[in-house]
Formats: C-alpha cells, sequence, structure tokens
C-alpha cells in the first residue's frame, strides 16, 4: 500500500556540499567502482571457466563477487554523477527502488557468507562427508534459498518504505536511499516502524554475525586435531572469510542496530559495507589465496 505523499523527488545530501570534496569524491569513488567491477568480473569469469575451482567454497564465491558486483552498482553511480551534479535529486520510485535493491543484494551477501562459513565448517568438521553433504544440488538449493531470504527480507523493508508519508522536506541526508533517513522526513510517528526496521534488518545482521562467530569458535576448536601444514591451509581460507564477514557486518550492525537516530559519521560508515566491502572481497580472496591466483594466471596469460 502506498501512502499518500506530496514529494514526488528527493535530494541527495551526498557525503559532503564542498565544491572541491564532491570533485575528488568523483575521483575516488568512480576509480574504486570501476575497480570493484573489475575485481568481481574477474574472479566470476575465472570460477565459470576454470576446471581447477569447481569445489563448492568457489562456487558460492562466484555469487558473492556477483552480490558485490551488484550491490556496488546500486549505490555507487548515483554517488558518483550526483558528486558533479548541480541537481542532486532522485525521483520518488527511483529511491523507493534503491532501497529495495540495496536491501536485496546486502541481504544475499549475509546469506552467502553465511553459506561460505557452513561449507568451511563441514569441510574441516565433517571431511570424511564433505562431499556428500555439499553436493552441487545442495549448494544449488542453499543459494536459490538466499535469493527468496532475500526478496522476502527486501520485499519487508520496501513495504514499510513505501508506508510513510512525505509532506514537507525532502532533502535526505545520505547519498543513498535507505530507511533511516526517510524516517527522519516522514511526516509521522515512526516509532513502530523504526521498531521494525531494527527487528527486521537488525536482528538479520546481528544474528548472522553471532552465527559466524559460533562457526568459526567450533572450527577453531576442530583444527587442533590437524597436522601444522593442514593447520595453515584452513586458517588461511578461514582467516580470509572472517576477514570479509566483519568488514561487512561491523558497519551494518552499527547501522541498522540502533533506535531512530542518526549520526553525521552514519555515511562513512555506509561507505565501508556498499562500497568498502565489494571492493576488497576480490582482493582478499584472491590475494590469499593460491589456487584463484593460479587459476587466473592459467586463463587469463592463456587469453592474452
Amino acid at each position: 500500500m502506498v501512502m499518500n505523499t506530496t514529494v514526488n523527488e528527493f535530494i541527495l545530501f551526498g557525503l559532503t556540499q564542498d565544491p572541491r570534496k564532491q570533485k575528488a569524491i568523483f575521483g575516488v569513488f568512480l576509480m574504486l567502482y570501476l575497480a570493484t567491477l573489475l575485481g568481481n568480473f574477474l574472479i566470476v569469469v575465472t570460477i565459470k571457466r576454470s576446471r581447477t575451482l569447481g569445489s563448492p567454497m568457489y562456487f558460492f564465491l562466484f555469487y558473492l563477487s556477483f552480490t558485490d558486483a551488484c550491490l556496488s552498482t546500486t549505490i555507487a553511480p548515483r554517488l558518483i554523477v550526483d558528486a558533479v551534479s548541480q541537481r542532486k535529486t532522485i525521483s520518488y520510485k527511483e529511491c523507493m527502488t534503491q532501497v529495495f535493491s540495496a536491501h536485496f543484494f546486502g541481504c544475499m551477501e549475509i546469506f552467502v557468507l553465511i553459506l561460505m562459513a557452513f561449507d568451511r565448517y563441514v569441510a574441516i568438521c565433517k571431511p570424511l562427508r564433505y562431499t556428500t553433504i555439499m553436493n552441487r544440488h545442495v549448494c544449488s538449493v542453499l543459494v536459490i534459498l538466499g535469493w527468496v531470504g532475500s526478496c522476502i527480507h527486501s520485499s519487508a523493508q520496501i513495504f514499510l518504505a513505501l508506508r510513510l508519508p512525505f509532506c514537507g522536506p525532502n532533502v535526505i541526508d545520505h547519498y543513498f536511499c535507505d530507511l533511516q533517513p526517510l524516517l527522519k522526513l516522514a511526516c509521522m510517528d515512526t516509532y513502530v516502524i523504526n521498531l521494525l526496521v531494527v527487528s527486521n534488518s537488525g536482528a538479520i545482521c546481528t544474528v548472522s554475525f553471532i552465527i559466524l562467530l559460533i562457526s568459526y569458535v567450533i572450527i577453531l576448536y576442530s583444527l587442533r586435531n590437524y597436522s601444522a601444514e593442514g593447520r595453515r591451509k584452513a586458517l588461511s581460507t578461514c582467516t580470509s572469510h572472517f576477514i570479509v564477514v566483519v568488514l561487512f557486518f561491523g558497519p551494518c550492525i552499527f547501522i541498522y542496530t540502533r533506535p531512530a537516530t542518526t549520526f553525521p559519521v552514519d555515511k562513512v560508515v555506509a561507505v565501508f559495507y556498499t562500497i568498502g566491502a565489494p571492493l576488497l572481497n576480490p582482493l582478499i580472496y584472491t590475494l590469499r589465496n593460491a589456487e584463484v591466483k593460479n587459476a587466473m594466471k592459467k586463463l587469463w596469460c592463456s587469453k592474452v
């Protein structure tokens, strides 16, 4: 249900109003966005074309890179264009679309990270049953469930956003449309809606992070039975994954588990999970993973 509203468009305040800083933002974030697309594109194509990267870990990494590229594309182009635009407006429909897309791909990233942790848990704690449990059919079903769960989450978010009436101020103190800054503009009591946002987005972030931490504790405990070489390889893989988890979940928990209050630092914190995490994920997984690096060299050197 769409509430009656006299606001047909919003003005995105952006990261800053300083003209010189805006030019710097344009240049820096354009390079970061292009690097994000390139890095994730390389991983997606390498995993798709390489015969040596057929394990479930790389199956999930494929979807993580795809989701990262989509999440970045949902946010970054608007930030880049607005940095050099005189009118930083976004229509009501475009704003609602961005809310849905950002939460859809953000939630999918959470689910993929959980699936990757589950894959490492089975590989390390139940190695003899690994190929049976994590067969391709099971992995595909898990990814489909992730897409369905993301759709349910983002549908709930957009349902709440569409119920907000806007009848006055239309300047969003952010660089993209999200529920928290929109709640500040709504001409109604948003206490209940904010509680629903916290119980939806906040709960997903917090519960998922706790599940991931527990899985890593179990994995580390199980490694005591491994040889020194086995522990080194397992820790290398898990360390990469844990760095990605902290980079993504730390800012998300900070933003979505609070009451209806916003801070100036929120925009900077949001950069970490909307721009930073999609950029760093391919770097972390390639620089710390010999198999991915070797597969990239073999595939792309043969192409050249």
